[in-house]
């Protein structure tokens, strides 16, 4: 199952964030204890001030190649689990993260 929901106007991501990972990266998908699966990702950025929020963020828009605008936080501000908002035609976005999260 995607760690994502899509909508007419793009997709929303489960994420798993690791703030201080030491590197900014997408580490694929993780399926926690109650089932529901979560990209895994790590920033170098600390949890202080939204900084590992904005770190998060752009991110997924540069391996995306997509606007910073286009990429929004929906829920999880002072939590690891996060849903992040992404504009954009649902199908590209979707293949996208599958190409991102396949990587080894």
């Amino acid at each position: 199952m995607d760690p994502w929901r899509t909508s007419t106007g793009g997709i929303s991501v489960a994420l798993r964030v690791t703030p201080r990972g030491g590197r900014d990266d997408i580490d694929g998908v993780v399926t926690l204890a109650g089932g529901r699966s979560v990209v895994k990702v790590r920033v170098r950025a600390v949890a202080e001030g939204g900084e590992a929020n904005r770190a998060v963020t752009e991110l997924l828009a540069r391996a995306l190649r997509l606007p910073k605008a286009k990429v929004r936080l929906l829920s999880g501000a002072t939590s690891r689990m996060k849903q992040i908002a992404i504009d954009g035609d649902p199908a590209k976005l979707g293949e996208a993260l599958r190409v991102l999260i396949s990587k080894d």
